[in-house]
C-alpha cells in the first residue's frame, strides 16, 4: 500500500499555508494529517482535499522542557485544534507569550500558518509544521 499524501508533500503545502487531508471515499470521514487508512472505516480509498485552516482550540499544554535540539524554542504552547471539517490536528500557538496562557483560550478561533523547523538529530530534512493564530 502507497501513502496517497507522503510527509514530504504535506510539509512542502504548509510551507505556502495550505493544509492537506484525506476524504474517505467510503464514509465521508475527513483525515488530518494524512494516514494509509480512514481513521473511521479503515478504508482505503481515499481523495486529497485541501482543508481550511480554520478551526476552534480544544486543549493545550506549555513546554517547559524541550526534547533535544528543541530547547532554543522553550517555552512552547501547543494547541489540539478541532477543524471545520472534523479532524484534531495538533500545532504551535502564536502571538501569545507562553507563560501567560490560561485555560482562557479554549473554545477560541484561530487559523492556521506555518512554521518551518531545521532538520535535526531525528530527522535529516527541514520540515513545515502547523502554528495557529487568533482569528
Amino acid at each position: 500500500m502507497k501513502y496517497k499524501i507522503d510527509f514530504q508533500t504535506y510539509s512542502d503545502a504548509l510551507k505556502t499555508n495550505r493544509l492537506l487531508g484525506l476524504k474517505c471515499t467510503s464514509c465521508g470521514a475527513v483525515t488530518c494529517p494524512p494516514k494509509m487508512v480512514c481513521q473511521e472505516c479503515a478504508g482505503t480509498e481515499q481523495e486529497t482535499i485541501e482543508l481550511s485552516g480554520k478551526g476552534e482550540i480544544k486543549t493545550f499544554t506549555t513546554t517547559y522542557i524541550a526534547s533535544l535540539g528543541r530547547q532554543v524554542e522553550v517555552p512552547y504552547t501547543v494547541i489540539m485544534v478541532a477543524l471545520e471539517e472534523g479532524p484534531w490536528i495538533s500545532g504551535n500557538l502564536n502571538e501569545m507569550d507562553p507563560k501567560k496562557v490560561t485555560m482562557d483560550i479554549i473554545g477560541r478561533k484561530v487559523t492556521l500558518g506555518h512554521k518551518v523547523f531545521p532538520g535535526d538529530l531525528y530527522s535529516s530534512n527541514e520540515a513545515a509544521r502547523p502554528v495557529f493564530s487568533f482569528c
